[in-house]
């Protein structure tokens, strides 16, 4: 839980304090720095959004489990979070490259007209926004204990190297491209978010919500217990250890769904996922070049018009 609470914080903290940092530096660029209070203002103000928010989730999901409907809430934030995962790893994918441009073209409408709450409401929506997606996937992660993953060294540890990665990138000791950058934390939370699916699977066919035409695919528990009951259980069956121990097989579980007996529709599931995605990028780098080719094509034809 902590790792995967670390790659989400340090993800997010990095997306906000890198918007806010494009800001500000905008403006103390174009001679505003006045403004720059303004920015932090909606940030702060986001920041203790957010922790309402973590608190009123925390009271939803308390109530939902006093109603005994706790596991199916539980599989509705995996599965929601799993796509949110996804769909957050594609966008920043696409906009990394022109978020500067985008962010202080939207900076200088407000400076121009001096819309001093455009500003601070501009940075308050951005930081937010991360913030909720945050404590979205925090009950994702931890079946809805939303405080356990605040509280742990997970999180308080990626917003910490969030903030040295952006105070060095602004400082400009920091040359990794942003792209090539969200390209490789993006990987990792694919994967996270591949685990987070088929551990929703996993729990809708442990009440019967679906069944399995196979429940087991194949088991691993000689070689890597997904946890150690399995581990003291194997032991005790047949005399001798697995190859690892159960820790690391929780420690896989918890970030990336591992399973050491999955069945038929976790597989079909965890490897239909990176199907899909695979086939969104092909698509996403097939569409980018169909545009970039498209003002070639014209400017051939307009070379030709001018010939004859």
């Amino acid at each position: 839980m902590e790792v995967q609470a670390l790659l989400i914080t340090f993800r997010e903290a990095l997306e906000a304090l890198l918007i806010v940092g494009i800001i500000t530096s905008y403006l103390k660029r174009v001679g505003h720095r006045e403004y720059t209070k303004y920015v932090w203002l909606g940030a702060a103000l986001a920041v203790a959004a957010s922790v309402g928010v973590a608190m009123l989730f925390q009271l939803v999901f308390t109530g939902f489990a006093a109603m005994g409907s706790e596991t199916y809430l539980k599989i509705g934030i995996m599965v929601i979070s799993a796509l949110l995962l996804t769909q957050m790893v594609f966008w920043m994918a696409e906009h990394s490259r022109d978020m500067k441009k985008s962010v202080e073209g939207k900076m200088d409408q407000f400076v121009t007209a001096g819309n001093v709450a455009g500003m601070v409401i501009h940075s308050f929506l951005v930081v937010l926004r991360e913030g909720v997606e945050t404590v979205f996937f925090f009950a994702a992660i931890t079946h809805g204990n939303i405080g356990a993953a605040m509280q742990g060294w997970g999180a308080a540890t990626g917003v910490v190297i969030a903030a040295f990665v952006s105070y060095f990138f602004f400082k400009g000791t920091m040359r990794i491209p942003l792209k090539t950058f969200f390209k490789v934390t993006g990987a990792f939370i694919v994967l996270i978010a591949a685990g987070l699916l088929v551990q929703a699977i996993s729990m809708m066919q442990d009440i019967g919500l679906i069944g399995s035409v196979m429940p087991h695919v194949y088991d691993l528990t000689w070689l890597l217990p997904e946890h150690p009951i399995d581990y003291e259980h194997y032991v005790r069956d047949h005399g001798v250890a697995p190859v690892f121990s159960g820790e690391v097989g929780v420690f896989l579980k918890a970030l990336f769904g591992y399973s050491s007996m999955p069945s038929l529709e976790e597989v079909l599931a965890y490897i239909g996922y990176f199907v899909v995605v695979y086939l969104l990028v092909v698509s996403r780098r097939g569409q980018k070049k169909a545009v970039v080719e498209k003002p070639a094509v014209a400017s051939l034809e307009e070379q030709a018009k001018n010939v004859m």
